[in-house]
């Protein structure tokens, strides 16, 4: 199993061992793998976040922007990202909670301590990592994670999975899919788009902003969407 993580560090020096911790760590669990992203302050990461990672490390003490408030922005996206606070402001750190930050390390970190957080961490991911589906492409079959869905549109009678890992088309019908994914946090907001509540980032007049991308919301469907919006902010 792939994880994807993110180091939000501005000491190279820190932001290598944790990134040596995680390789470590990955080679003494098997079936597990990182695909790790680094960044040295909050604001550029923000700038580029649209919930895809599966945990994040941030420092608190960050240029421009703290640790504190980039996690207050990314729990407007995400509220599901495992978020461990690397920090040597312990006094600080147990804030964290305010922000549901699953855990924090106080450093210089230690690989035996980081490691007993990361089982921790993986345990909650294994608890609470959404189904996969299975999609037909030709003669072939593709296994899609139902979390990396941003959304599904239907295109020339084809239906297209807009995800993290790019754009996947299968014959079928938005229906379909409807049921697929109803115990998962998706709403159609026209006849054509099902998008998935946890990449919204912006509501306007008649469109909604997806992962960066601008849908159409119709006029009929705009109040059903706003409410399992509403309800999945709300961790309805």
């Amino acid at each position: 199993m792939i994880l994807r993580a993110c180091v939000v560090e501005d000491n190279k020096e820190s932001s290598d061992f944790i990134c040596s911790c995680l390789e470590k760590y990955a080679k003494s669990r098997d079936g597990y793998e990182f695909n790790i992203a680094r960044y040295g302050d909050a604001l550029s990461f923000l700038d580029e976040f649209c919930g895809n990672y599966d945990i994040i490390f941030m420092d608190i003490e960050l240029p421009h922007m703290n640790g504190m408030d980039a996690v207050r922005r990314i729990r407007e996206k995400d509220q599901n990202v495992i978020v461990i606070f690397v920090t040597n402001m312990a006094q600080y750190a147990v804030k964290g909670y305010e922000v549901d930050a699953f855990d924090f390390i106080v450093k210089p970190v230690k690989y035996d301590n980081f490691a007993m957080k990361m089982d921790r961490a993986i345990s909650k991911y294994d608890q609470s990592r959404s189904k996969d589906i299975w999609i037909s492409e030709r003669n072939n079959k593709r296994r899609l994670r139902v979390s990396d869905i941003k959304y599904v549109e239907v295109a020339h009678h084809c239906v297209v999975y807009h995800t993290v890992d790019g754009d996947f088309a299968t014959y079928d019908q938005l229906y379909n899919v409807c049921e697929t994914l109803k115990d998962a946090p998706f709403e159609l907001c026209n006849r054509c788009f099902l998008v998935n509540l946890k990449y919204v980032t912006a509501i306007e007049e008649f469109s909604v902003t997806v992962a960066g991308e601008k849908l159409q919301i119709s006029r009929n469907k705009k109040k059903s969407f706003l409410q399992s919006l509403n309800e999945y902010l709300g961790g309805k």
